[in-house]
C-alpha cells in the first residue's frame, strides 16, 4: 500500500505581494480551502516560534480572505480592522467566516469577553460571543455547528464550558453538546479534528496512565458518543472514511510527517501502515484537518491532500 500525497495549492510570489502572508487556514465541509492573509507591512516574526505561527501584528489589523473552491476557482475578499488576534478560522454556511482567539479574559465585571466573531460576506461583524478558553482545536460541521477541544489552561482555568475538555456550539455561540461523563477519561489537551458526513471526530489526550490519546466520534443529531484509544499518539492530523483512518504526526524541524493508515477491526483501531512522507515545506502546529476521508495538511505555505 502506498501513501499518495497530492499538492493542491500554494500561493505564488505575486499572490503574497498582493495579499500578504498566508496565516490562519481551514477547510470547509465542502472541501473549500480558506486562508486568511495579512499584509507584510503589518507583521513581525518571533524568533522563538517556528513557521507561520510566529508572525504577529498589532490589533486591529486588515486581512484578505482567500477561498479556493473544490473546482479550483479562487475568490477573495477584504476584511478590515479585525479586533482580535486569531488562533483559528472556520467557514460557516452562508459564506460566513468565524474568527476565534484561543484565549479569553474577563471584563471588569467578571464576565467572559467575546473571543469569537462571525463575519458576514460583506466583511462586517454579524455576531460575537465567547467560545471557551485555551482552544487547541476548532472545526465546523455541515450544519454550521462548531466543535472545540481545549488545553489544560482552559480545562482548569475556570471557564465553565472549557472544563469538560470538548464542546459543541451552534453558530450563535450557544452550547449544543457536552460530554456529560461519556468520555473514557478526562481530556487534558486537543490535537486535531475531522468530519465525516454528519459526524465529528476529535483527537485528544488524557494522562498516559489513563490511556494517553483517544479518538472520539460524535453524532450531533443524536448526541451519540463513541471513543477508542488512538493508534497514533498525539496526532496533528486525522481523517476518517468508514472503517479506514489516516493520521499524521509531524517530524520536528524537518519537512516531513509520519503518516499512519489504520483500520477499525473488532472494535479497535489497528495500524495497517506507517511511513515517513516528505512534505513541500515545514510542518508545524495546526497543520492538519480532515474532511470526509481526506486529510488536508499544511506544509510551509503549501497545502497537500492525503486520502484515507
Amino acid at each position: 500500500m502506498t501513501v499518495a500525497v497530492q499538492q493542491l495549492w500554494k500561493p505564488t510570489a505575486a499572490d503574497i505581494r498582493l495579499w500578504g502572508r498566508p496565516l490562519w487556514w481551514t477547510v470547509s465541509p465542502l472541501q473549500e480551502l480558506a486562508v486568511l492573509f495579512v499584509p507584510q507591512r503589518q507583521l513581525s516574526h518571533s524568533s522563538s516560534t517556528a513557521g507561520w505561527l510566529g508572525w504577529m501584528s498589532e490589533v486591529p489589523f486588515d486581512s484578505v480572505l482567500v477561498i479556493r473552491h473544490a473546482d479550483g476557482s479562487v475568490q477573495h475578499r477584504t476584511i478590515k480592522s479585525i479586533p482580535l488576534w486569531p488562533s483559528h478560522i472556520a467557514l460557516l454556511p452562508g459564506d460566513r467566516l468565524l474568527i476565534a482567539s484561543g484565549r479569553v479574559r474577563k471584563d471588569e465585571e467578571g464576565s467572559w469577553k467575546p473571543n469569537a466573531l462571525v463575519y458576514s460576506p460583506d466583511g462586517t461583524v454579524e455576531k460575537s460571543f465567547c467560545i471557551g478558553d485555551d482552544i487547541d482545536v476548532l472545526v465546523t460541521a455541515h450544519d454550521g455547528s462548531i466543535w472545540t477541544a481545549y488545553g489544560d489552561e482552559g480545562i482548569y482555568g475556570g471557564h465553565p464550558k472549557s472544563a469538560a475538555g470538548l464542546a459543541g456550539w451552534d453558530s450563535h455561540g450557544q452550547i449544543s453538546w457536552e460530554p456529560d461523563g461519556r468520555l473514557p477519561e478526562w481530556p487534558l489537551a486537543g490535537f486535531s479534528a475531522a468530519t465525516e458526513g454528519d459526524q465529528v471526530w476529535l483527537a485528544w489526550y488524557s494522562r498516559p496512565s489513563a490511556g494517553g490519546t483517544f479518538l472520539t466520534r460524535i453524532t450531533p443529531a443524536t448526541g451519540e458518543v463513541t471513543s477508542w484509544p488512538s493508534p497514533v499518539e498525539s496526532p496533528d492530523g486525522v481523517a476518517v472514511r468508514g472503517h479506514h483512518a489516516i493520521l499524521t504526526r509531524r517530524v520536528h524541524n524537518k519537512n516531513s510527517t509520519v503518516v499512519t493508515r489504520a483500520e477499525l477491526v473488532d472494535g479497535s483501531w489497528a495500524t495497517v501502515e506507517r511511513r515517513i512522507v516528505e512534505a513541500p515545506g515545514p510542518v508545524v502546529l495546526r497543520c492538519g484537518q480532515g474532511r470526509d476521508g481526506v486529510l488536508w495538511l499544511r506544509a510551509g505555505d503549501a497545502w497537500v491532500r492525503i486520502e484515507a
